[in-house]
């Protein structure tokens, strides 16, 4: 798959079901995810990324057709206060077709821009902050489509990334581990964990799985498990494990991802696990 349909997969798939997710989630559990994302109300949170959205596309159409645009300095708080006030009076009906006008407007603008240009690496950090990750940042409830993309196209480059990087010994430092296989192994350990999450729940909808009761000490044991396996035997088991959750994912229906345990631990498993450990 191209970065181009990708980008158009988001704004297609993850942000025009966005909406409609959330308002599936019980009112109580909504508010809560909301409130862990440091806003008050779902809409506030929606006029955040309506607002990066109206900002950052005039900037990656410029880029496109190769024309000069003003570049910012963001005070970030500010702008997020701003972007709340701005839309807090808002009628409500008006604001979510506003937000689902501006949705489709970006898919149109950028299927029409050159294939060529997504590979431009200013264009790609921009689409990265307001499309990709920002979906990943405001998780609020969990879809097929992004389980997906983050297994396929996240941790699906991961040992690449790092093969790649110049400071290693960095990187490493700040995740707490001696060697980068330490942490292919932390990852695929958890993901068995949420295997068995999700079969559970599964073959009975009111399952729940609470998983290893001390983190730290399974992080632990997970290490001093594979402490004494060569590098190549890690790697190699971190690719199958991803590919059968890849294969496991594909399986699920969407409806499974309205069962709590499911879409939680594969929330946490894979999405956010990835963020915790980005490179």
């Amino acid at each position: 798959m191209s970065y181009k349909q990708r980008t158009i997969n988001f704004l297609e798939i993850e942000w025009a079901t966005y909406i409609e997710r959330f308002q599936r989630l019980p009112e109580l559990d909504g508010t809560q995810r909301v409130r862990r994302q440091g806003y008050d109300r779902f809409r506030d949170m929606l006029a955040h990324i309506l607002a990066w959205w109206e900002d950052v596309m005039p900037a990656i159409l410029a880029l496109a057709e190769n024309r000069d645009f003003p570049r910012k300095k963001y005070d970030f708080d500010a702008f997020n206060a701003e972007a709340v006030a701005k839309y807090k009076d808002w009628d409500p009906v008006e604001f979510l077709a506003h937000f689902e006008k501006t949705r489709q407007q970006a898919a149109a603008d950028l299927k029409a821009m050159n294939d060529a240009v997504f590979e431009d690496r200013r264009i790609q950090g921009r689409i990265n902050g307001i499309f990709i990750h920002h979906a990943r940042e405001h998780l609020v409830a969990l879809s097929k489509f992004l389980t997906l993309d983050t297994l396929e196209h996240e941790w699906g480059t991961y040992i690449a990334k790092f093969d790649a990087l110049e400071d290693a010994g960095e990187f490493l430092k700040k995740q707490s581990v001696d060697r980068f296989e330490d942490l292919l192994a932390h990852a695929f350990v958890w993901w068995d964990e949420g295997v068995a999450a999700v079969q559970g729940a599964l073959k009975d909808p009111a399952f729940t799985y609470k998983g290893p009761a001390d983190t730290d000490a399974f992080n632990a044991e997970i290490v001093a498990k594979y402490k004494d396996t060569s590098a190549e035997e890690i790697r190699a088991l971190f690719e199958q494990k991803r590919l059968q959750m890849i294969e496991l994912v594909r399986g699920l229906p969407e409806s499974a991802f309205e069962n709590p345990t499911i879409e939680e631990w594969l929330a946490a498993d894979v999405v956010e696990h990835y963020d915790e450990h980005a490179l």
